[in-house]
């Protein structure tokens, strides 16, 4: 398999992965909405990594995730909608992964990959639902949903924590994001001489919202900020991806190593609504235009960034895609990238976005993508679900919105669309 992008450098062909197959490292940011970002028009915060790879990747523009955290973990591992795999939920035995699922780690190990987690798991803590029942190789993470929650050790609190290292509690020294980047980076050096995953789920910026005062102290005197600890937190997140980054390309590790940014849900402190915390319109803060924050059913608890970058592949300078995209697209799309082998009993609910970073003709236009927040103990039909084709937007069954004319999603026009309701609800 040839990667073949509109983007690419003439100076420097496309490498097959059957001659060397690509490293790829996945950063998952915990609660940083699409907005959270300066690249993508905040004012207020300073993130020059992120935005440097924002200016060298493919940029997902309607790429959207479940308004919450384990549900959109299931569904980026697996390739599968996020209610398929068991997990609808955060707590309550319902983020744990069905044993039926396979893993993005697992694929990969299979495809003679060494595979590793630094970071928050989300999907369960006994066996047989932890990391390393689920295909990584080495394992590095906290308990539970987040620090300070139940299944965490005992105060923890992001500095001079325990964390569990290949299933035995061990102490670290320094801030978590800190940790998990400098044991990547260290691990990475350790198995270069073979293809890795490398899969960077930070517990930041979720709360508690703990960071070094430094990293505040640029937000403190500015109102229009909802919580400077929040973006001290990204500021963190940021300076810890340049870093990784200096480590690759001094290490000669960039040029063939396919680098993913995304989030796991919309913005947590970054923006305040009015009226319902979840769901109201921005009032304070930045949130890109969107309505609604994390564990919102509205445009802005689900669309987040996705920006890919991969040098060999050609996939280094920065252009938009605009079509609707969602998490269970990145597996298949790296299976296709890194030439893997897959069971022929696997399939994915997600396609390949390789169509679109090389710019062919696709059918993703009229396709219908689903997310929604169910947060019970058993799924309920349209529950705080948003149905998306294109422009379209059906909420809950009974609101429509047109985001081409109305990106805040403002004016309810199901009553004018009778033929777009019956369509979507057949769908």
């Amino acid at each position: 398999m040839v990667l073949l992008c509109t983007s690419c450098q003439e100076e420097k062909g496309p490498v097959s992965a059957v001659e060397k197959k690509p490293n790829v490292i996945l950063i998952l940011v915990d609660d940083q909405g699409y907005g959270d970002i300066a690249a993508l028009g905040n004012p207020y915060i300073k993130t020059p990594n992120i935005d440097k790879l924002h200016a060298t990747s493919a940029r997902f523009t309607d790429y959207h995730v479940n308004p919450t955290c384990a549900p959109t973990r299931a569904a980026l591992l697996t390739g599968h909608n996020a209610n398929r795999t068991g997990v609808w939920h955060t707590i309550n035995g319902r983020s744990l992964l069905l044993e039926r699922e396979t893993t993005m780690a697992e694929i990969f190990k299979e495809n003679g990959y060494s595979t590793s987690i630094f970071g928050k798991w989300h999907l369960g803590d006994n066996y047989p639902f932890r990391p390393e029942d689920n295909g990584f190789d080495e394992v590095l993470s906290h308990g539970g949903g987040g620090m300070e929650q139940t299944m965490d050790y005992w105060d923890n609190d992001y500095f001079d924590d325990m964390y569990i290292h290949n299933g035995e509690l061990k102490r670290f020294e320094g801030y978590s994001t800190d940790i998990w980047f400098n044991e990547a980076i260290k691990h990475i050096e350790k198995n270069k001489d073979k293809p890795f995953f490398c899969y960077l789920p930070t517990n930041t910026a979720h709360s508690p919202y703990f960071v070094a005062d430094k990293y505040i102290a640029p937000y403190k005197d500015n109102d229009a900020i909802p919580l400077p600890a929040f973006y001290g937190m990204i500021a963190n997140i940021d300076e810890n991806i340049g870093k990784l980054v200096d480590y690759l390309e001094t290490s000669e590790l960039m040029d063939n190593t396919i680098l993913i940014f995304t989030t796991d849900n919309g913005t947590a402190q970054g923006a305040k609504t009015d009226g319902h915390r979840l769901d109201g319109f921005i009032k304070k803060g930045f949130n890109a235009g969107m309505r609604g924050v994390k564990a919102s059913k509205y445009e802005g608890g689900h669309r987040v960034p996705l920006f890919i970058h991969w040098k060999n592949g050609g996939i280094t300078v920065g252009k938009d895609i605009n079509e609707l995209t969602a998490h269970f697209d990145v597996l298949p799309t790296l299976v296709e990238m890194c030439g893997l082998e897959v069971d022929d009993d696997i399939s994915f609910d997600g396609k390949s976005l390789l169509p679109l970073i090389k710019g062919e003709s696709n059918d993703f236009k009229e396709r219908i993508v689903i997310t929604n927040s169910q947060r019970t103990e058993n799924p309920e039909p349209w529950r705080r679900t948003s149905l998306m084709q294109g422009k379209w937007r059906l909420v809950d069954s009974t609101e429509l919105y047109n985001l081409e004319t109305d990106p805040e999603q403002r004016e309810n026009i199901a009553s004018m669309h009778p033929e777009k309701m019956k369509q979507f609800k057949e769908a």
